[in-house]
């Protein structure tokens, strides 16, 4: 299950999830091109992968930041900048555009700081924006819990698109985080699940006063959860799929 749109565009131009979006392809591409030998990647790593080892030594603090520019593969790079296309742009939107882009900011150095409090001591590289695009998400559920969600759903050979809230949506991903956090120490490598929780959890946080200044529940009942604009309509499509009535 992965999210592929929501149905609420942004009233204004989301010039910094453009702008983000646009230079973490730039980088992708500019070291698929021009950083090809092992020394090269891993002095690139080194200078700015966030390397918990490194900062527990009292070092390269920069790359809290710097991390979240970087990407492990095609997929790695696709799958963030979707997420963040879908969720971005509605935060900028009522956060405004620099407001957004030091809580983009901060939520990718603080979830940086949160996979290090699990692994001080470690020397895997953790790389990727997918700490700050969790607090982008975190921000997301708080201001519009109930903002429609289409969702690619597919098991085994059954193929859907279908709309759900994004406080479920979210909420399963957080949980998914959560439970395959348990047990990983994050000093293997792989899939930094305690970056994405923590760096959920901060966006949420950061996102409160601005909640709490929209009037809190009130801001909710309004809103009825959604964002406090007109949503976006698609047209339905009937599935291919045929129907097996029971007998």
């Amino acid at each position: 299950m992965f999210p592929i749109r929501d149905h609420n565009p942004s009233q204004r131009t989301p010039f910094v999830t453009y702008t983000l979006m646009a230079l973490n392809i730039i980088i992708w591409l500019y070291g698929l091109a021009f950083i090809t030998t092992n020394a090269e990647i891993n002095n690139l790593y080194f200078n700015y992968a966030m390397i918990p080892a490194r900062i527990s030594a009292g070092e390269g603090y920069i790359t809290l930041v710097t991390s979240v520019f970087l990407h492990a593969g095609f997929m790695h790079l696709a799958g963030n900048m979707l997420f963040l296309f879908i969720f971005g742009d509605n935060l900028e939107d009522d956060m405004g555009h620099i407001p957004f882009l030091i809580f983009y900011l901060l939520s990718g150095a603080g979830a940086a700081l949160a996979q290090w409090a699990v692994a001080p001591g470690s020397p895997v590289p953790t790389v990727g924006a997918s700490g700050a695009i969790a607090g982008v998400m975190g921000g997301y559920l708080l201001l519009y819990p109930k903002a429609k969600v289409d969702v690619f759903i597919f098991f085994i050979i059954i193929f859907r698109i279908i709309p759900i809230p994004a406080w479920i949506m979210l909420g399963v991903w957080f949980a998914l985080q959560l439970f395959n956090g348990i047990g990983d120490d994050g000093s293997g490598g792989g899939v930094a699940y305690w970056a994405h929780a923590g760096g959920f959890i901060i966006g949420l946080m950061l996102t409160l006063p601005l909640w709490l200044r929209l009037g809190a529940m009130r801001y909710w009942d309004q809103t009825e959860g959604h964002p406090p604009h007109p949503e976006a309509k698609y047209p339905f499509r009937q599935t291919s799929i045929p129907k097996v009535p029971r007998r």
